[in-house]
């Protein structure tokens, strides 16, 4: 924390007219021609992060344990007044406004009632709401400010298009080795779900004869995740899932009954599906709605705000360089002596405890 306060500090703010490539510091506010819809608020947004946690027992007390996490966006630009800069969120550290915290309980001292978008959020990833639940989200919303620490860069590829991409958290890497045979290949693993593998394109006049290539790829799914939009190409426990799914039934008991052995793995496969889906149709709405806002921007920018190679360094908050390094500041402090007060703290008590004072 402390080391990204003085990083944050010696860092000066750029303009967007006159930032140079490399690492840079911005701030402005969050503009685009596409919107997206959060699942909780119904809120337009260019970004939102949805978690949900519910209370477990773990041993003879109770822990909240993460059930649903769900985060997707659309490109959007920083404005500053003298200029617009494409900003790609993956792989960024988040510190954006909380816009809904509930938590619910299907307990008779629980008055309040849990609202139809959480039952269908919740119902997704197979929570049927019988224990205590917790639902947060954030979003980027036009129109918010944002302060942004990280890496301009010439645009490797990054398009500005209507379709929703599921964000990278920033504990996902991506690394590179090399294989055997000459080959090289890019490893991207976020931890506990998917490790994918891509290898490097080869030049045409490196390749070998037909008959000699046998190059693939390889993608090791930790959990399902993937599912045929189709009917004709679902296989039958998918028609399964998707039938119980719309019905609303969500007891394990009863899609053990239906022949599905890991509700769960089903569920999330399905849920994968329905937010594409419906990300796709909310797409196709709005990219008739910002076809006139849409020739305002330019949808393919020679340089991009992202995380980079070699400096890994990318922050966005909903916060002001002032604040971000106010609050790093007090809480480097306090995890610096806050550790030698808790040793002193805890030699007193073993001492006192042995009567030694």
């Amino acid at each position: 924390m402390l080391q990204r306060k003085r990083l944050i500090l010696n860092t000066p703010t750029s303009k967007i007219r006159s930032a140079s490539l490399g690492l840079v510091e911005v701030n402005g506010l969050a503009v685009g021609p596409y919107t997206l819809t959060a699942p909780i608020t119904a809120a337009p947004c260019f970004f939102y992060r949805t978690q949900a946690w519910e209370l477990r027992k773990s041993g003879k007390s109770n822990e909240w344990q993460q059930v649903a996490d769900e985060s997707l966006h659309v490109p959007f630009f920083l404005d500053d007044n003298t200029g617009r800069l494409l900003i790609n969120p993956q792989g960024a550290e988040l510190d954006i406004h909380r816009d809904f915290h509930e938590e619910y309980s299907s307990s008779i001292f629980f008055d309040k009632e849990m609202p139809e978008r959480c039952r269908q959020f919740l119902a997704r990833y197979a929570v049927s709401g019988e224990r205590k639940v917790r639902v947060d989200e954030y979003c980027i919303k036009p129109k918010n400010f944002l302060f942004i620490l990280g890496t301009l860069a010439e645009n490797p590829g990054t398009a500005v298009v209507p379709q929703p991409v599921r964000t990278q958290p920033a504990s996902s890497s991506r690394f590179t080795l090399n294989l055997p045979g000459g080959s090289r290949g890019t490893f991207t693993i976020s931890v506990g779900k998917t490790i994918g593998y891509e290898p490097e394109p080869v030049p045409l006049k490196s390749l070998p004869q037909p008959s000699l290539i046998h190059r693939s790829v390889e993608v090791i799914n930790l959990s399902d995740n993937q599912l045929p939009a189709a009917s004709a190409e679902m296989t039958q426990q998918g028609k399964i899932t998707a039938a119980l799914m719309r019905a609303g039934i969500t007891n394990p008991a009863a899609w053990n009954a239906a022949g599905i052995d890991n509700p769960g793995a089903a569920v999330a496969t399905f849920a994968g599906t329905a937010v594409m889906s419906s990300a796709s149709l909310d797409a196709s709405a709005t990219t008739s709605a910002a076809a006139g806002p849409a020739q305002e921007f330019d949808l393919q920018p020679k340089v991009v705000l992202m995380k980079g190679e070699n400096n890994p360094a990318f922050f966005i908050s909903w916060r002001n360089e002032r604040a971000i390094a106010k609050s790093l500041g007090w809480k480097s402090a306090l995890c610096i002596w806050g550790g030698p007060a808790l040793i002193l703290l805890g030699a007193y008590v073993l001492l006192a405890q042995f009567s030694v004072l």
